[in-house]
């Protein structure tokens, strides 16, 4: 078998590859986030992705029923990553973007939790270490601050990484079953459109017309996050649910790396130690997947 097609068979490769497209769309929210609630950028970046699985899955003839418990995973996949989705955008709108990316990149130590505690998954201790640098890394990289006005939203990110851990054991649970990743992301991506829709009718604010001017941001969120979702739901159905969500850590370097290029930002010594540790991570997850 040549070596590509070894690789687009590793959960790890597809992680790395969604970790990108996720550093691309944080990009884009955040220039979003300037004209659109967090509700209208949820409704359009999930409308995106539902058309865009319509348009390849209808004339593929690939149908979208699936039975009933299947149908209550894709429920509880939907609904978790919906409000997780909503409180990130949320976060990332109202705190510095590194502090907001740190605050849902909690998940894997979530998953740690709820795996151990609630499914009764004890993780290989290589993995568990793997997640403990991995947040170590993010923390010395985008080292997030605080003041009084900022907790609230805090709160709400860290309730954003909470949310996403569910909804990840809820991704595998789907693999597990068979699903096809594109049938995955496209009821995700409606019950999120239509949970979106609902809030935007229910916020005080007037709604925000697409323009020359804003319209390239949603684009371009909506096609990073498409690539991405369909990217991380690979990885999942490929891989062990802790060890890929470990190598979910390298949205942070991919998303510094863009912070550089586009905003100039200059990077103190912690921050390399923090990629170190990132990667570092990484490498811990993948040994621990062949040992496990």
């Amino acid at each position: 078998m040549p070596w590509w097609s070894r690789l687009s068979q590793s959960g790890p490769f597809w992680m790395v590859v969604a970790g990108f497209c996720f550093g691309v769309m944080g990009v884009f929210v955040k220039l979003g986030s300037r004209d659109f609630s967090s509700a209208e950028l949820v409704f359009y970046r999930c409308l995106a992705g539902a058309l865009f699985i319509l348009a390849v899955a209808v004339p593929a003839r690939r149908g979208l029923k699936v039975d009933g418990p299947t149908l209550k995973v894709h429920l509880s996949r939907g609904i978790s990553g919906f409000f997780a989705l909503l409180l990130y955008f949320h976060a990332i709108a109202h705190l510095p973007l590194p502090t907001a990316v740190t605050l849902n990149y909690t998940s894997p130590l979530f998953l740690l939790l709820i795996s151990a505690i609630w499914l009764r998954q004890w993780p290989h201790w290589l993995q568990a270490l793997a997640v403990l640098l991995g947040f170590a890394g993010v923390a010395l990289l985008l080292r997030p601050t605080f003041d009084a006005a900022h907790w609230p939203a805090g709160l709400i990110g860290l309730g954003s990484g909470l949310l996403a851990s569910i909804a990840y054991l809820n991704v595998h649970e789907l693999g597990r079953r068979g699903e096809p990743e594109w049938r995955t992301v496209y009821y995700f991506s409606l019950i999120s459109a239509l949970g979106a829709a609902l809030v935007m009718l229910l916020q005080p604010q007037p709604l925000t017309s697409l323009a020359t001017g804003n319209v390239w941001n949603v684009l371009g969120m909506s096609l990073a996050a498409t690539c991405a979702q369909l990217a991380m739901t690979r990885a999942y159905r490929k891989g062990r649910s802790l060890a890929v969500a470990s190598l979910a850590y390298l949205t942070v370097p991919f998303s510094t790396l863009f912070g550089v290029l586009i905003w100039a930002d200059v990077l103190p010594p912690s921050a390399y130690l923090g990629m170190l540790l990132i990667g570092l991570c990484g490498v811990l997850a993948s040994t621990a997947r062949r040992s496990g």
